[in-house]
């Protein structure tokens, strides 16, 4: 069994459904906060999770119900990878085409968040969604080495595919279950590599 470790989250649990909401960096995008998995030594493989998000009474106008995950995570938690979704940017839930291609991102802390991706101009990292809030979606993530595919709702076709992870192809750690600014996130039918975790 492994155990969760609540990184600047607060968690809670309820059967077999895993609460996370940030309780530091409160509001700061893209930072480490999360609950993490420890002791998994995830390299290369398939993650899997479903994951429903909703917005905190107290959610700025901007929070848009950041959920996701992070993966290969360093022992002191100052290095990963992620991906997370937006769903008020979903397609069904808003007609803003500039906020529709902002549907999920990937990013690499601690330099390559989406502040710096927008402030750059780089786009590759980001997909519309149709994903909504308040409704459970499957996250199925195929990593290996530097590139990941993410799949939503088992769809056939990647909502993004990532080639060129900034960490490189040999990084390793654990994963984490990610929310960011005004996310009220849960999480179950957590597994890696077809095999169900067990968390305590």
């Amino acid at each position: 069994m492994n155990t969760l470790k609540a990184v600047h989250t607060d968690i809670s649990r309820e059967d077999n459904i895993i609460r996370v909401v940030k309780s530091e960096k409160i509001n700061e995008y893209d930072e480490n906060t999360y609950a993490r998995v420890c002791d998994l030594h995830f390299h290369d493989g398939v993650i899997e999770v479903d994951m429903l998000s909703r917005l905190l009474p107290d959610a700025p106008d901007f929070a848009r119900g950041f959920i996701g995950i992070a993966f290969r995570i360093n022992e002191d938690d100052t290095q990963f990878e992620s991906f997370y979704i937006r769903p008020t940017n979903s397609v069904n839930m808003t007609d803003d085409h500039v906020r529709i291609a902002h549907g999920c991102q990937y990013f690499s802390y601690p330099k390559y968040t989406f502040a710096y991706f927008r402030e750059n101009n780089i786009t590759k990292y980001e997909a519309p969604i149709h994903s909504e809030l308040d409704q459970w979606v499957h996250l199925k993530a195929v990593i290996k080495g530097a590139h990941a595919s993410f799949y939503l709702n088992n769809e056939d076709t990647p909502t993004l595919e990532v080639n060129d992870m900034f960490h490189g192809k040999e990084a390793t750690g654990d994963i984490g279950f990610f929310v960011d600014i005004g996310t009220e996130g849960f999480f179950k039918n957590f597994c890696v590599n077809n095999k169900r975790i067990d968390l305590s």
